[in-house]
């Protein structure tokens, strides 16, 4: 006999120890595709305490100051006090930043720099190699590593994210908005997580919300009582106010933890190790669907770790937003150096709308999109540098923007519906 359940997602803050590594790793990666688009980047970085070390490999025609880039990005994220163990302009920066791997370009660029030199020997212009070979050259450009990505849409939230995910990231955000507006001169410090358990329904529908737990760092002086009701009386109301559908979820019954051990003022650098890639299961679906492994931040866009997972929450979000399903995870599987996945899986578990089979959905997909590398970048401008804002609150479930002409979060776009629509003949 099916009964209600209870499931739990949690959310760091941009001033987690993890999630500075992620941002100081994209905010270099965005430093080189600014000055040379395609540039490929894998970098990684480790924080602790007084330290950053960046390490990765990196193959461009850019110049980048490092040292730089990774104190501003700390000091942008709050870390400007040296009681707190860290602090940008004071802690030292390593760099280990080498030549990427030449094994690893023959994949991604040998095909097509073949195809350009042999069109330039028969004598044709730049315009006509241009024109002629576009498609050769997408088809020729190979996943840069080989891999497993999942993409994960629910129709659950506006956004089509899990409900425990979607509060996870909220609390936070408005945590940390607070935090700010404050002029840097309140007992809140950056470094802060969340977690979020809602009860479910037999059919998956979400009920109510059981428990919140927020741990923030905070000052030496500042009691648990002050805290909490912070949390309760400043905090909650203003996420209530920015997600009605989610206030829905908020009855009198559920349980608030605020720093359950009683204390959090070491924290950050000081108290934790940040490691670039730890925090994957946050920056895509909080637990609700699979995850091939794959970190994103730090990686450009012609690894399919970060492409084709963007890829894969477009395609199951506008077959949720269509109407073929209420749950939707897609899986895209590449070899590296073949452009073309080696496969395409779907699961709508049971929810699908339309009368065929998940294979069959699946097949209907592959025909519809075209999923080579190339064409995904070129489909989202992700050799723009656009990716700083994803490395922390999730990289999915964003509203899209434009700043100057770029556009950021574009695989949250909505699209491909009338596309969709049509294929699967629904109204």
């Amino acid at each position: 006999m099916k009964q209600n359940y209870l499931f739990t997602s949690e959310s760091v803050s941009a001033g987690h120890p993890d999630k500075v590594s992620d941002q100081i790793s994209d905010a270099i990666l965005d430093e080189f595709l600014r000055q040379d688009p395609n540039s490929k980047v894998a970098c990684e970085t480790l924080c602790t305490t007084g330290l950053v070390v960046v390490a990765g490999e990196v193959k461009s025609n850019a110049y980048v100051d490092v040292q730089g880039v990774v104190r501003k990005t700390i000091a942008d994220i709050g870390y400007n006090n040296a009681e707190y163990g860290f602090e940008a302009s004071s802690c030292g920066v390593l760099s280990a930043i080498h030549e990427q791997s030449s094994d690893i370009r023959l994949g991604v660029e040998k095909p097509i720099n073949m195809m350009y030199q042999q069109a330039e020997a028969e004598g044709q212009s730049c315009k006509e190699i241009n024109r002629e070979f576009y498609e050769d050259a997408m088809s020729a450009q190979g996943a840069g590593d080989q891999g497993i990505m999942f993409g994960y849409a629910v129709r659950e939230t506006a956004e089509f994210m899990p409900a425990t995910l979607a509060l996870s990231h909220l609390l936070l955000q408005e945590l940390d908005a607070i935090r700010k507006e404050s002029g840097g001169k309140s007992y809140l410090r950056p470094d802060a997580k969340s977690q979020v358990t809602i009860e479910y329904d037999e059919f998956g529908k979400p009920l109510r919300v059981d428990t919140i737990v927020v741990s923030t760092q905070h000052d030496e002086c500042v009691t648990d009582n002050t805290i909490l009701q912070h949390i309760k009386e400043c905090l909650i109301p203003r996420v209530k106010a920015k997600d009605p559908q989610l206030a829905e979820l908020f009855q009198d019954d559920y349980r608030l933890l605020v720093n359950p051990t009683g204390r959090f003022v070491i924290g950050g650098h000081n108290g934790d190790t940040g490691v670039t890639g730890r925090k994957i299961i946050v920056d895509t679906y909080g637990g609700r669907a699979c995850h091939g492994g794959g970190a994103f931040s730090g990686k450009d866009s012609s690894k399919v770790d970060r492409s084709a997972a963007y890829m894969a929450r477009y395609i199951a979000k506008n077959l949720v937003a269509a109407g073929v399903a209420d749950e939707v995870q897609v899986q895209l599987a590449y070899a590296i150096g073949v452009a073309k996945p080696v496969s395409v899986a779907v699961n709508t578990f049971g929810t699908a709308d339309v009368a065929m089979s998940d294979g069959e959905i699946a097949s209907r997909i592959a025909k519809l999109f075209d999923l080579r590398p190339a064409v995904i970048v070129e489909r989202f401008g992700l050799k723009n540098p656009i990716y700083l804002p994803t490395a922390s609150y999730g990289h999915f479930g964003r509203q899209p923007y434009t700043v100057d002409g770029i556009e950021f979060f574009g695989w949250e776009r909505l699209d491909a519906v009338p596309e969709i629509k049509q294929t699967f003949n629904l109204d």
